[in-house]
């Protein structure tokens, strides 16, 4: 058996263009894959940290995977990453391993890929220049922004950075930086045909009232039940789209906490694999809310993609 090949960061990146992650997420989607019977990650506390463990069975593909992610919060202190990781592409039917690929870079790729795919169709549709708000500063704002770009050739997409310190901040290419909470940052919610929220906030960015009744909301930054950076009015008059409602339900605090304000339901709750194949077709003159929390096929499918791009 030949050596596993060992994708660095860079690599992965080179490998599969944004574009290409989000292709395969939407091929997958409509090619059967069901995302509710995706294995359930794990959080295995160690003495510095945790370990985060994401395997993906395939669901008959022809691979299987693991994603093992560290994140030791001591690390930013030592001049070192928070959250390291890496990912393990293995053969379905040996288990041998085929590839070796960077794990954040995996992660960096897929998240934005996730949920550029599920507004796809929407966002390709419109004319015109698209108006984009990215809030955040860290590696998911700039991917978003990136994806969004390389997934909708045909618009010209026009972003407006928003963060709470633009001096210590490195903008998105070719956005304005605007400071959170000002006057200009409204205007730009208002103005925004999408609005990534890629923070590590706990609580609500901004105003429900200040996204249109059109806009496409992405919120990737909170993983936890009790942590959120939407307001739950918003999702209340929103249609809310998840990758799995069960694994929403267990982790996506922008949803659980809507749910326990009273402003939305369970029920009401849109899985990903729906929307991509065309089983529902959100109501255009809704907010369209796409929340994900990140699950383990997402890995395994994207890391298939860069697999085929390394070859």
């Amino acid at each position: 058996m030949s050596a596993p090949l060992v994708l660095d960061a860079a690599a992965v990146a080179a490998a599969c263009p944004p574009a290409d992650a989000v292709a395969a997420i939407v091929a997958a989607l409509r090619g059967g894959l069901d995302p509710a019977a995706d294995l359930p990650r794990q959080a295995v506390p160690v003495a510095a940290g945790e370990l985060l463990l994401m395997p993906s069975d395939g669901g008959g593909r022809a691979h299987v995977g693991i994603k093992v992610a560290t994140v030791a919060p001591a690390n930013p202190g030592r001049g070192m990453p928070r959250v390291q990781g890496s990912y393990l592409l293995l053969d379905a039917a040996t288990l041998g391993v085929v590839a070796v690929l960077d794990g954040i870079a995996l992660t960096t790729l897929r998240t934005p890929a996730v949920s550029v795919a599920a507004v796809l169709d929407r966002l390709a549709a419109g004319p015109g220049p698209l108006s984009v708000a990215v809030i955040g500063a860290g590696p998911q704002a700039h991917g978003h922004a990136a994806t969004l770009a390389g997934a909708l050739p045909g618009r010209q997409v026009a972003v407006t950075q928003l963060v709470r310190d633009p001096a210590r901040s490195v903008p998105v290419r070719g956005a304005r930086l605007v400071r959170l909470g000002t006057t200009e940052s409204d205007a730009a919610l208002r103005a925004a045909d999408v609005v990534v929220c890629a923070t590590s906030a706990r609580a609500p960015l901004f105003e429900a009232h200040l996204v249109a009744e059109t806009a496409v909301v992405l919120a990737v930054g909170s993983h936890e039940p009790d942590a959120r950076e939407l307001p739950a009015d918003l999702l209340g008059r929103a249609t809310v789209v998840v990758e799995d409602v069960g694994a929403a339900l267990r982790e996506a605090g922008d949803v659980v906490l809507a749910i326990a304000d009273g402003a939305l339901a369970a029920e009401d709750l849109v899985p990903m694999r729906d929307v991509v194949t065309g089983a529902v077709r959100p109501d255009p003159a809704r907010p369209l809310v796409v929340k994900t929390t990140g699950m383990s096929w997402e890995d395994l499918v994207v890391a298939e993609a860069v697999l085929a791009g390394a070859g």
